[in-house]
């Protein structure tokens, strides 16, 4: 028998719920972003249900639950949930693709294994950057609509970084992709 009374209670939740939504529609973006877990995309009903046409994939699986021959438009980033990944490279193209799709109406999922860390970090990166945010501001927005949201440490020193540079003057920036 299998038993889960070990759990903490925001795994048991990010178990029993695939997704969450972050951001409604507003007056100058009328998508919606969502984060999640695998168990959200391979919930086609769900998918459908909430108008989801875009996903940003970040799993370290070689193959996709879901991908453009499914109807989606598929952004993946390739990463491993460890504290030693270096996750910047990743964000200036990645936040520039969810904007896009937001600002054009279309509804995003970000999602990974179990929509506790890689997806949440990408998702806290895309407030950071796209919505003047502060790490401590978007993080407590995406566990307050997720619980279980919890980036890894690695990640978290990376947003923050991510987040001094989009405070310094344009000028000063000094960003790689």
């Amino acid at each position: 028998m299998i038993r889960f009374d070990n759990l903490p209670p925001e795994v048991m939740q990010a178990m029993c719920t695939p997704m969450h939504q972050i951001l409604s529609p507003q007056n100058n973006i009328p998508g919606s972003l969502y984060v999640g877990s695998l168990s959200a995309v391979q919930d086609k009903d769900l998918l459908s249900e909430h108008r989801i046409t875009h996903l940003v994939q970040v799993l370290d699986a070689p193959w996709l639950p879901l991908s453009e021959k499914d109807g989606f438009n598929c952004y993946r980033i390739q990463i491993l949930d460890q504290s030693t990944v270096d996750l910047k490279p990743h964000l200036e193209a990645v936040c520039n693709h969810i904007d896009k799709a937001l600002r054009s109406g279309r509804n995003v999922l970000v999602h990974c294994q179990q929509g506790i860390s890689r997806s949440t970090a990408i998702v806290i990166a895309y407030l950071i950057r796209n919505h003047g945010m502060s790490y401590d501001n978007a993080f407590a927005l995406v566990k307050r609509k997720r619980a279980c949201a919890k980036p890894n440490s690695g990640f978290v020193a990376a947003l923050r970084e991510w987040e001094a540079e989009w405070r310094r003057p344009q000028a000063m920036r000094r960003f790689t992709t």
